[in-house]
């Protein structure tokens, strides 16, 4: 065996059965498919660390982790808990036909920055990330301030009415940022909008997959493919000072992105770059709306916002969980896990582990030394995380500023999404 931490090592060679269901398996399952689980996951997750740390699911068909060690540990050992073959093996699951009719999603997740392990995510990271120094990011401040300032405008234009501040502010202002960035017009934000949905339903269900769901998914993404190669197209006849310029005509040592794992990377960019920030945002924000000594703090000392931001995150992250496709039998705290299965990181559950934050169920701007992992660990620990830090910490500091009343319409009953990845609402109503 090699060891990995006290609780957490792989068997190199397993010979015996391994057994993975115990008197405990199933026994949370009930609340892991239930509105109080998505209208608020943390107690549940409490549960779970506390009385089966190493829980085998069979409404989510995977092992899921929700202590932090446990999680980094095994997010640290790509090799063995793999990011390749992720989706294959979802597909894998379909009845037929929908099994044999889904083979631009298996070509579309076999390569890209998301779905690779060392040495070929190496490469494409090293490639990809030229594009995303912190001088680069740090030179969008200027115009990310003045779309930021723009968008408060418009949605205060009709006060005192009500804004939803995802449609008007959190949606478009990420959207907008990564959709120039990698040189598309910012007016294709909407198009992108609805392909990122197409795509991250894909992840969403915790169940099965449903065949009009994937098929859906890759009716989604063969018009987000054309849609980027014609792109591709476009800036390799004339090169731009974006994103996609730089990654087509990115080197290292000889090497290039290929056109699939061009495709695919820009996909998961383009998703990625503000999907989540979209939720991370609504999330913060409704947050700080609900403990408000913490938010008149900010009001007090806007210096603590992107430090806030920070707690904003583990406190309620929008990413929930990472999946990763295991490749050797192994052992985490006594449990035995099978090459083939699924284990799931549940990253909303580390970031409130009491071994690791004092108070964890308490929101804390001030908090120091805040090792959350919303952004995830190891070699797949977020490419865009710079960005997102860029702007959420200037929407909260110019919302707060333009809203010395800024409350939410409790008319609107906040309608939390049924998603197992990412975490976040339909809408946030406030008045200013």
């Amino acid at each position: 065996m090699m060891s990995i931490n006290r609780r957490f090592s792989v068997a190199i060679r397993y010979a015996g059965i391994i057994h993975c269901m115990s008197i405990n398996d199933g026994a949370f399952d009930r609340d892991l498919s239930s509105d109080d689980f998505f209208a608020n996951p943390y107690p549940i997750y409490q549960k779970l660390r506390e009385n089966a740390p190493v829980y085998w699911s069979n409404v989510w068909n995977a092992w899921l982790l929700t202590r932090y060690d446990d999680i980094a540990a095994h997010l640290r050992q790509p090799l063995v808990f793999s990011s390749h073959g992720r989706v294959g093996a979802l597909l894998d699951e379909l009845p037929e036909p929908a099994r044999s009719q889904v083979g631009l999603l298996r070509q579309h997740y076999s390569v890209g920055i998301t779905h690779s392990d060392p040495p070929d995510h190496t490469r494409l990271r090293a490639l990809v990330s030229k594009s995303f120094t912190p001088v680069m990011i740090e030179s969008l401040r200027p115009k990310v301030a003045a779309l930021t300032e723009r968008l408060i405008a418009q949605a205060l234009s009709n006060s005192p009415q009500p804004f939803d501040f995802m449609a008007e502010i959190a949606y478009p202002l990420p959207a907008i940022v990564i959709a120039e960035m990698l040189g598309a017009p910012a007016d294709d934000h909407h198009l992108l909008r609805k392909w990122a949905v197409d795509v991250n339903n894909l992840h969403a269900r915790a169940s099965r997959p449903d065949p009009d769901v994937i098929l859906a998914t890759q009716a989604g993404l063969a018009d987000f493919r054309a849609y980027l190669a014609d792109l591709i197209a476009q800036h390799r006849r004339h090169p731009q000072n974006d994103v996609l310029s730089a990654m087509i005509a990115a080197r290292d040592l000889g090497d290039a992105l290929s056109e699939d794992e061009l495709i695919s990377t820009c996909v998961t960019l383009f998703v990625a770059g503000h999907e989540t920030t979209t939720h991370a945002l609504t999330n913060g924000l409704l947050t700080l709306l609900r403990h408000p000594e913490q938010l008149q703090l900010l009001r007090e000392r806007p210096n603590l916002i992107p430090a806030a931001f920070e707690e904003l995150l583990r406190y309620d992250t929008s990413v929930q969980r990472s999946s990763r496709r295991i490749t050797q039998d192994c052992v985490i705290d006594g449990r035995n896990l099978r090459a083939g299965q699924k284990i799931i990181g549940l990253l909303g559950a580390a970031n409130r582990d009491p071994a690791h934050f004092a108070d964890p169920n308490q929101l804390d701007v001030t908090r120091k030394a805040n090792k959350h992992i919303a952004f995830g660990f190891g070699v797949h620990f977020c490419l865009g995380a710079p960005l997102a830090r860029l702007e959420a910490p200037l929407v909260l500091a110019a919302l707060l500023a333009h809203c010395p009343n800024l409350k939410r319409d409790v008319s609107r009953p906040l309608h939390w999404r049924h998603d197992v990845a990412l975490r976040g609402l339909d809408a946030l109503w406030l008045y200013a």
